[in-house]
């Protein structure tokens, strides 16, 4: 990464798994720009991290009406 204050493009390294993720996460958002689906990924992690350091709690209900926290 070359650019912390995100003032300009930045370059990643992925392992082959990650990138493996990466491309089958475009397939099944339907997107060829990998940026998009790691925007999608840090807003997830940052509302995280926000919900936690306000004391909330973010969870998942799935079609059944089942919840589970969100874990990082």
């Amino acid at each position: 990464m070359s650019d912390p204050l995100g003032k300009g493009p930045v370059s990643i390294e992925l392992n082959h798994t990650l990138a493996e993720l990466l491309a089958k996460l475009c397939v099944e958002l339907n997107t060829e720009d990998p940026a998009d689906v790691m925007s999608r990924a840090l807003g997830l992690l940052d509302m995280v991290q926000r919900t936690k350091r306000h004391g909330g709690r973010l969870c998942f209900v799935n079609e059944r009406g089942e919840m589970a926290d969100v874990a990082v």
